[in-house]
């Protein structure tokens, strides 16, 4: 069994990785968030000490480490721009860390803590579970038997409503989540990447506080990209069906089902890092350059290269 702790144990998506921690047998000894609304604990780790601040939390890790507990792993869930913080205090107290996408909102920051991997010999994991998702896995190996140079035409569109909370919170602000593109994109950008190869160029055609949309030349495929909260976005028959989420990935115009079998991802990533196959920093950089260039597209004044 493995002690974890977990920063960010408030946020939306840190029941995922309370639920993994469990099902994989392991233990969360502390637990952090600046925000006490934090009951989901008792669901499966009602005797894990909790902390609003950080001071705190880090004197009493501190505590444990003199009373002989050893801290495994660190589960980094806070807001995007805190990752790298959080992920470096958890190399510095001698664990490795399992940090929820996006990794980090600036490729140097993905290098920075590549070498700090080589000076504390810790580990960090992110997860990715788009790759781990058997209809993806399967996508990937039908790509690979394609002819030599053919290129598949695709079309992404994913729109998941938020309400008027989302720009007063830090998802709102681009400093903070790092927009549309990173927030809510990230992970289907990694996986265009997995099955369909580097990028080599990438425009943007919108970018807004709500929406973004481009397109994006991969080695293998052209794939033109809309991402969306704006509920006004829906096409008719999901709005019709009283859905606020709609996502289409079509590959040479025939749609590619992937909606169900998202449930276990989470648990089956933490299975894969335990097991010594988690996904390494180097594994995720290449989506976190492609978001950092549609965040500053305007600037570049020009197609991303």
């Amino acid at each position: 069994m493995k002690n974890f702790v977990l920063i960010g144990v408030g946020g939306y998506i840190a029941p995922r990785h309370l639920k993994a921690i469990k099902d994989t047998g392991n233990n969360l000894v502390a637990a952090l968030d600046k925000n006490d609304s934090v009951g989901v604990l008792d669901n499966y780790f009602p005797e894990a000490d909790f902390f609003t601040e950080f001071e705190r939390f880090d004197r009493h890790l501190e505590k444990l480490k003199r009373k002989g507990t050893r801290i495994d792993y660190l589960t980094v869930c806070s807001p995007n721009y805190l990752h790298d913080a959080h992920i470096r205090f958890g190399l510095r107290i001698g664990a490795d860390v399992i940090c929820e996408k996006p990794l980090v909102l600036n490729p140097w920051n993905a290098d920075g803590l590549m070498e700090m991997e080589k000076e504390t010999g810790k580990k960090i994991f992110t997860i990715l579970q788009l790759r781990l998702h058997p209809a993806i896995i399967e996508l990937r190996e039908k790509i690979k038997k394609a002819p030599v140079g053919k290129k598949f035409d695709i079309d992404l569109k994913y729109i998941t409503s938020r309400g008027h909370w989302y720009h007063v919170s830090w998802k709102g602000d681009l400093q903070k989540s790092g927009g549309i593109a990173t927030n809510i994109g990230i992970h289907f950008f990694d996986m265009l990447i997995w099955i369909f190869g580097n990028v080599k160029s990438s425009n943007v055609n919108q970018h807004t506080d709500d929406t973004a949309s481009g397109r994006l030349e991969l080695e293998n495929a052209n794939v033109n990209w809309f991402l969306s909260i704006d509920a006004n976005s829906l096409p008719a028959q999901a709005k019709q069906a009283g859905k606020r989420t709609f996502r289409s990935l079509a590959i040479d115009g025939n749609e590619f089902e992937f909606s169900d079998g998202f449930t276990e991802l989470h648990t089956k990533s933490y299975q894969e890092i335990l097991n010594g196959n988690g996904f390494p920093v180097n594994e995720t950089k290449k989506s976190i350059e492609v978001v950092h260039a549609i965040r500053n597209f305007k600037q570049a004044n020009g197609s991303i290269e």
